[in-house]
């Protein structure tokens, strides 16, 4: 049985880009217009032009490149092609590198992606956004904008303005007082655009949900389900309409793989404005910890053309971009090893391990994993057969549901069978 969400919900309650065509052509325009602005005077940062030479070499990233941008049609409901040629879609990227995400009603989180989504969608773009040689630039690209938003220079969109997101319509939207951050400070007490990103709740707002009872499995991640598959296979066609679980392809073809046939997966999945650290959902010891290279920009050709972001192929994502794979041996017997895969999407170009989460280590329910750094993302549950005797119904997703609530971090997502 496989339940999953109706993908226009999800999309609204992702927030990555806006729900609402217009508002991203609006954006899309004021981009365009910033970067002819700039004229002759813009400079290329390296990494573009490392880009641009690996183009310019390779005949078969030349051909999917050119391709993918003469492929998104002059048509409704594209409205209008922002992209026309190579040259501009670097100095387009090329702005993106020294600007942080701007808060607002119909925000632009993911930059990079709204550049790239109707690339996304075509022919052509399905290939290049498989290519290994491209996918190595991207990830080069976002290290880059990462850099930056790791440093003081992104401060500036923490402002009160209504871009700003120290705005009271932004501390609302993100319920900045459930989180440390000290009010008197100009910038919050925050170094970066990414610690505010980062940002911890403060000490109580997310207690552990029974944790002397290793029966109750807690949520990893403070998120909005998307879905519950179960009797998941070794290997499925997981880029099908269906987007069907394949645990060989999900674990990176890890040896603990056959222990999960059988079993069940869990996918939730993080908005712009929500927290960003991970937790470990039972008590256990660290099995395995590693970070699985991959796509970044890669959508489920089934899905068709997503004029929105690739909120539809989270299932997919889950199998071919860059992810982290945790394995944790649960001390309830019953639970034994299960994964827990948080899973980058668009601009996500960093899963954080903690650096205390390696094999041996004994972690306890509700205890920190690491992080994402900015950008869209969604993570993944791996249990064993015959593991879980129920969900919350809060764990159940609700895609027609537009105020369905999140599951907290912490809070009780499921209970496992009881011990023989």
């Amino acid at each position: 049985m496989t339940t999953l969400p109706h993908t226009v919900d999800v999309r609204r309650r992702a927030g990555w880009l806006p729900d609402d065509q217009e508002d991203l052509e609006g954006w899309l325009h004021g981009h365009r217009q910033r970067v002819e602005a700039r004229g002759e005077q813009m400079v290329l940062h390296p990494v573009i032009g490392e880009f641009q030479e690996l183009i310019d070499r390779d005949p078969v990233v030349r051909m999917h490149v050119n391709q993918m941008i003469a492929q998104v049609p002059h048509t409704k409901p594209y409205r209008k092609r922002h992209v026309e040629s190579v040259e501009e879609l670097m100095r387009l990227i090329n702005e993106v590198l020294t600007m942080a995400p701007e808060f607002g009603p119909a925000m632009v989180a993911t930059p990079l992606g709204a550049i790239l989504d109707w690339t996304m969608g075509t022919r052509a773009g399905f290939a290049a956004y498989r290519d290994p040689r491209i996918n190595v630039m991207l990830r080069k690209i976002l290290t880059v904008w990462c850099e930056f938003l790791s440093s003081g220079d992104s401060l500036y969109v923490l402002n009160e303005s209504p871009s700003g997101w120290q705005s009271p319509e932004a501390q609302r939207a993100v319920g900045i007082e459930q989180f440390e951050y000290d009010p008197q400070d100009e910038h919050w007490g925050f170094g970066s655009w990414n610690e505010f990103f980062t940002r911890r709740f403060k000490d109580g707002a997310r207690p552990v949900d029974s944790p002397d009872d290793d029966k109750v499995i807690v949520s990893a991640c403070e998120s909005l389900p998307y879905g519950i598959s179960t009797d998941v296979r070794r290997q499925d066609r997981f880029w099908i309409k269906s987007q069907p679980y394949s645990l060989q392809d999900m674990l990176a073809n890890d040896d603990s793989v056959d222990q999960f046939v059988g079993g069940t997966v869990y996918q939730a999945f993080l908005s712009a404005t929500n927290y960003h650290r991970w937790h470990s959902p039972v008590a256990g010891t660290i099995a395995r910890a590693f970070v699985q290279e991959g796509t970044y920009y890669s959508e489920a050709d089934s899905e068709g053309k997503d004029a929105v972001e690739p909120m539809n192929s989270q299932s997919y994502l889950a199998h071919v971009a860059a992810r982290a794979i945790i394995l944790i041996e649960a001390d309830d017997p019953v639970i034994g090893l299960m994964a827990f895969v948080p899973v980058g999407m668009s601009e996500v170009s960093s899963c954080l391990i903690d650096s205390k989460v390696t094999p041996g280590y004994h972690v306890g329910k509700g205890e920190e994993l690491g992080y994402f750094q900015f950008g869209g993302s969604t993570h993944c549950l791996v249990f064993r057969p015959g593991v879980i005797a129920e969900f919350t119904l809060a764990a159940i997703p609700q895609p027609h549901d537009p105020n369905a609530p999140l599951v907290r971090v912490r809070s009780k997502l499921a209970t496992a069978n009881p011990s023989t």
